[in-house]
């Protein structure tokens, strides 16, 4: 498989609750309005220590866009995903940008954020940006 290089960043760091490994910083979130099945979700312009999954067209809450789920490159978790393209003119801001579920990560601070029972948002997107 080869050697795996981890990247490890300074700042307020967002990382795999998993296993540690750092996937973002704050400074580089776009957007905190986005929710996922599992609760919220944050857009950022930039990730690290992710690997992608298989691209796919998918019919989420504002439209249809091509994704790619995006793995812990550690531990293999499932992280979020990455929007690859956007079919609708107002959401090409999204292309490139990757989606972190707050239920998979931990915050700067530690924090875990834990999914609600009561959740039951449908897709995988923002409501508004």
């Amino acid at each position: 498989m080869g050697r795996l290089f981890v990247l490890t960043l300074e700042g307020k760091i967002y990382s795999c609750k998993h296993c540690g490994t750092h996937l973002a910083l704050s400074e580089n979130i776009v957007s905190k309005s986005f929710h996922c099945r599992h609760g919220n979700a944050y857009l950022f312009s930039k990730v690290v220590n992710v690997t992608s999954g298989e691209i796919e067209t998918r019919m989420m809450m504002t439209g249809l866009h091509t994704v790619a789920d995006i793995f812990c490159v550690c531990c293999g978790s499932i992280v979020g995903w990455k929007y690859e393209s956007a079919h609708e003119k107002s959401q090409k801001y999204k292309e490139g940008k990757s989606v972190l579920e707050r239920f998979k990560i931990s915050g700067p601070d530690g924090s875990h954020y834990w999914a609600s029972h009561e959740t039951h948002v449908v897709g995988s997107d923002a409501d508004d940006v």
